[in-house]
């Protein structure tokens, strides 16, 4: 551990500015998850743009991991937080006034760089404090990450209690733990990283990164890993909040029991070796998600949100860990490179598929006549009302109605952007109630489904998992590298 007065180091406040600096990233997930239902509505978006929206706060987040992990030994770690610091002050406010997709997206991805910079510098800040306990210490400095995701859930949901409704003021919490890490870290002392300390060259770092086998299985498995985990949570408040069940409490459950988890980490590992962690975390986390794809009450949707917490809460830190105790010589740039595959899969990949998923099975479950019943009556009502939203909602059900006419079908996705429409416009009670009514079921079964089709993920994370820990067990147990014996 480096805490020591002669080098000026102040290992307890470097290790909580850092969790709190990750309570603003995870803020940033919770609040963005939880505004994705009102974004939809009050901008008319489709499933799919709501995707790239999440997934820009996800894949912004590899980009900057990519960029600048390799440059935690050179620039430093504080660089790199200063840095953060300005971009989630400059993310949240984009967001905050933003007029459409283009500034939403603009705003989020500056956000996910952010929150990845405070992973390119306190992953191996962390690692650097407690280089003997590095996947106990992952796994509790990543508690704040669920942690984080509870405060903001639970912030959301209790000004949506109190009736201020307004998305914004969720997106403005951003700024209250950025402005904490900041006021904790950017004047303190900070501790080269471990490869520094080791003198491990840049090509070194590099070396060990791409040409070691299990560094690529590791790649591989984190792309998965990561797309159990985010993809599903991203769209659990919206999926469940248009079922009916409120969302974001699933979420905050989920969060929770996950935080809690990790935090008793230390227990689990020395009770399991962090592959067999990893394998028993594959088989639990593919039930709960299947099962949390069949949920439909409050009590069946709680119950396997439990499991599924259960199954995916050391997924990422144990990831982090394993790499940087059996790969030690990657450095900052291996953490690095498993935070870049993880959040660009499921940035570029899950979150808009997962999107594109729930759009086309959610469009099957639209009743045919009585949306066109509707949009009949809508259409009339919409006639005699000048104001932008209702002559918005106009017009896509005028497209929607021409399509049914030409083709005697309903239009995807338009259809359900029309319904949003409608119920954006709050034209009349009766006509939004009843879009609601139809909207609602249709988007909770296609985001439903596109839960089930990440489940065979599991099934091959099973298969990895369970041979690298019979590797260990035939090696005669799990070992912990050192970087100077890795030389």
């Amino acid at each position: 551990m480096t805490d020591t007065k002669s080098e000026g180091i102040n290992a307890d406040r470097l290790f909580l500015g850092s969790c709190v600096a990750l309570i603003a990233t995870s803020v940033a997930f919770a609040t963005v998850g939880a505004v994705m239902l009102a974004l939809k509505r009050e901008f008319v978006l489709t499933n799919e743009e709501v995707g790239w929206i999440g997934g820009a706060a996800l894949w912004g987040f590899a980009v900057s991991q990519l960029a600048f992990a390799p440059l935690a030994d050179s620039l430093g770690m504080k660089a790199l937080l200063r840095f953060s610091f300005l971009g989630h002050l400059i993310g949240a406010i984009t967001m905050i006034f933003a007029g459409g997709f283009t500034t939403l997206f603009v705003g989020a991805l500056v956000i996910a760089m952010a929150n990845g910079l405070v992973e390119a510098a306190c992953n191996p800040l962390v690692a650097a404090l407690f280089p003997d306990n590095k996947t106990v210490k992952l796994n509790q400095f990543h508690v704040w990450f669920p942690g984080g995701v509870v405060i903001g859930g639970l912030a959301a949901f209790g000004l949506d209690a109190v009736g201020v409704t307004g998305w914004q003021i969720k997106i403005g919490l951003i700024l209250i733990p950025t402005l904490a890490y900041g006021a904790l870290l950017l004047r303190e002392t900070f501790p080269p990283t471990e490869g520094v300390e080791a003198g491990v060259s840049m090509g070194e770092m590099f070396s060990a990164s791409f040409t070691t086998p299990l560094m690529w299985i590791m790649l591989i498995a984190m792309a998965m890993t990561a797309s159990v985990e985010l993809g599903p949570n991203r769209w659990v408040p919206a999926v469940l909040q248009a079922g009916g069940v409120a969302g974001i409490l699933v979420l905050v459950w989920i969060n929770g029991l996950m935080a809690v988890m990790r935090y008793r980490a230390g227990d689990v590992v020395h009770r399991a070796s962090p592959t067999g962690l990893l394998l028993a975390s594959a088989v639990i986390s593919g039930v709960g998600l299947l099962a949390l794809s069949y949920a439909s009450g409050i009590v069946t949707t709680f119950a396997a949100a439990t499991v599924f917490a259960l199954g995916v809460c050391y997924f990422w830190p144990t990831m982090l860990g394993v790499v940087s105790e059996r790969v030690p010589r990657s450095g900052a740039l291996g953490l690095g490179l498993m935070g870049t595959v993880g959040m660009a899969t499921v940035g570029l990949v899950t979150a808009p598929q997962m999107g594109a998923i729930a759009d086309r099975y959610a469009h099957a479950e639209l009743p045919v006549v009585e949306t066109v019943q509707l949009f009949e009556r809508a259409e009339r009502t919409l006639a005699t009302r000048t104001d932008s939203d209702s002559q918005a909602a106009a017009e896509a059900i005028a497209m929607v109605a021409r399509a049914w006419q030409t083709n005697d079908a309903l239009p995807a996705p338009e259809t359900a952007n029309a319904l949003r429409s409608l119920i954006a416009s709050d034209a009349d009670a009766g006509l939004v109630g009843e879009a609601q009514e139809i909207l609602g079921p249709a988007d909770n079964f296609g985001g439903k489904i596109s839960f089930r089709w990440v489940v065979p993920l599991c099934g091959i994370l099973t298969v990895i998992f369970a041979g690298l820990y019979l590797r260990d067990r035939n090696a005669g147990g799990y070992r912990i590298e050192s970087i100077e014996a890795s030389a």
